[in-house]
């Protein structure tokens, strides 16, 4: 199934992708895709639905993230050997993790919006996967039977925050905006192979970063065995995997991104996202 949701900032609706890609409105059968709503036991009621019988969304309404307010939105970073080179940053012994901020997630489609005093504005596409069951020193072998589904990430980066400004990352990837996800929430059994998609992202047409999930130094169940041995994982949090190679910050000279780019990033079988990124207003 693809999970999606609509309608305006605050007030979306859950809704799934039809088999000619129309969207049909769920809300008569589940709240929203949040918490227990996510669980095994909720989707397979969702797989029941006639959907050609539920109405459809509006033509060209906003799509929203696939996901509502997750407690937890848990990052990876330097997750691929060549980014953490082009980077300067030594390769990882364990998984580098660092927070985001659940109000920092936007559409697929929204506006990026730069914050005030940025200076080095930085692009990452990702893939997410979001917990469905609650994850507590899970085995790396049972680690898929605790996701719900997959997105395409975009972990926009304030480099300047981020490694200039002292302390944490999280300086640098927590303000507003600076996590699109969706456009979908792909469940496990749509993707043949997590550890075998191709993804791309593009600015202004020109194309910035290609990569596969195979060249992840640690996979998604590693990943999620691991965070889990650290914190507890509840229905709907959001765990980002890290990048491929091909951020502004590794080229030479950096390039960072300015009011009016627009980011297109990729990942197959999940899906395309767009983002115009503008000025900081109050």
């Amino acid at each position: 199934m693809k999970l999606v949701r609509f309608g305006p900032p605050g007030a979306e609706k859950p809704g799934l992708v039809d088999a000619d890609g129309t969207i049909r409105d769920v809300s008569a059968h589940v709240r929203d895709y949040d918490g227990p709503n996510l669980s095994p036991a909720s989707l397979d009621k969702l797989r029941q639905l006639d959907l050609k019988s539920l109405p459809a969304a509006p033509p060209g309404v906003r799509i929203g993230p696939p996901v509502a307010r997750p407690a937890n939105f848990i990052a990876v970073g330097l997750n691929y050997e060549d980014h953490a080179k082009e980077t300067g940053s030594p390769i990882p012994t364990e998984p580098v993790l660092f927070n985001k901020l659940g109000n920092c997630i936007v559409g697929p489609y929204d506006d990026v919006i730069m914050p005030k005093g940025s200076q080095k504005l930085d692009w990452e596409v990702e893939i997410a996967f979001v917990i469905g069951t609650r994850a507590r020193y899970v085995e790396e072998k049972d680690a898929f039977k605790y996701i719900a589904g997959y997105t395409i990430c975009n972990d926009v980066s304030e480099r300047h925050f981020q490694l200039e400004r002292g302390g944490q990352w999280m300086k640098g990837k927590c303000f507003e905006t600076s996590g699109p996800l969706g456009p979908w929430l792909v469940t496990p059994d749509e993707i043949e192979d997590v550890q075998n998609l191709d993804m791309w992202l593009d600015v202004n047409g020109k194309r910035m970063q290609t990569g596969n999930t195979r060249t992840m130094i640690f996979s998604i169940p590693y990943l999620l065995h691991y965070i889990s041995q650290f914190m507890v994982l509840e229905p709907g949090d959001v765990v980002t995997t890290g990048t491929p190679p091909g951020v502004g910050l590794g080229m030479k000279p950096p390039v960072f991104l300015k009011p009016g780019d627009v980011m297109t990033l990729h990942i197959q079988g999940l899906g395309q996202q767009s983002q115009k990124v503008v000025a900081f207003r109050e």
